[in-house]
């Protein structure tokens, strides 16, 4: 352990690559809706990130990250799972928390987005608004949810009872062994044409922001264009979308095996992860990232 001594700082060093035990203000507004609404109506990306902890958290949003989502890809980065499907109401409740805490203590500004696991919301709507709750009691300003169709009347009840919700498209990890396996989605014209229809009911039905998974990148960018009151976040679905999305461990390189084609690894040339934030931030606002002749379909 490091002595303290009387030429320390006032500013001590904390334990453990821990978080300040105070943070000066925050240099930007609070994340909202309207926020996010504005930016997207005015062309500006919005930026988004996984995070699963209170310190990743809390760097990401210094760094300027808008959207934090503590997705249940978390069984797969952080458990060793094989897919999302074995992830519990209480493990998305559990990291959504320390995740809340972790902004908390940073006085962090980023919307706080949290994943309803496999079986939390199939059973009915009322299912559905108990998992809704512990994830927003837990701290989340908005809850995520995957599949079109069925899930337009779930949303529609989540929203009206005042949770923000965000849908999710294209291929949805919880369903992986229904698609058959990690494949592209909404390809040929009746596939493209069926995915429109969900997507225009899961905005008419209140959600504001909506994931589009592995989607051709034309037809993201249609989608785009035509939900004005949803912003669409993309991730393998081109450059064309409101924003992006990227898994914290697959954006840092921190990865065994083949990163999929839609990753880029920001740690390359980045001193900190920080600084791997701050580059993926630019990428994305400039248009740099991602680069449809490379990470899309």
């Amino acid at each position: 352990m490091t002595a303290v001594t009387d030429s320390t700082p006032a500013q001590h060093a904390t334990p453990y690559g821990t978080l300040p035990p105070a943070s000066p203000l925050p240099s930007r507004k609070p994340i909202s809706l309207p926020r996010i609404q504005e930016m997207r109506a005015r062309g500006e990306k919005i930026t988004m990130v996984t995070a699963y902890d209170a310190t990743f958290a809390a760097v990401a949003d210094a760094a300027g990250m808008e959207c934090i989502l503590v997705g249940d890809s978390l069984g797969m980065v952080c458990q060793g799972l094989h897919t999302t499907v074995g992830v519990t109401l209480e493990d998305m409740a559990y990291h959504t928390r320390i995740v809340a805490r972790g902004l908390r203590r940073a006085q962090g500004t980023a919307w706080l987005i949290g994943d309803l696991p496999f079986g939390s919301y199939q059973e009915s709507k009322e299912q559905a608004i108990r998992s809704a709750s512990v994830l927003m009691q837990a701290g989340a300003h908005m809850v995520k949810l995957e599949g079109g169709g069925w899930t337009t009347e779930v949303v529609h009840f989540l929203v009206e009872r005042g949770i923000p919700v965000c849908a999710h498209l294209g291929l949805t990890p919880q369903t992986v062994h229904a698609l058959g396996g990690y494949r592209v989605q909404g390809r040929g014209d009746l596939a493209a044409d069926q995915m429109k229809k969900q997507a225009h009911a899961l905005q008419d039905a209140g959600a504001r922001m909506m994931v589009l998974e592995m989607v051709p990148a034309p037809l993201a960018r249609e989608l785009t264009d035509e939900l004005h009151d949803c912003a669409t976040i993309g991730i393998g679905a081109g450059k064309g979308t409101a924003g992006q999305v990227l898994v914290l461990h697959d954006m840092l390189g921190v990865n065994l095996g083949k990163n999929p084609k839609f990753v880029r690894n920001f740690m390359d040339g980045a001193s900190s992860i920080r600084g791997a934030f701050e580059a993926y931030i630019a990428a994305v606002k400039n248009g740099n990232f991602p680069d449809d002749t490379v990470h899309a379909w």
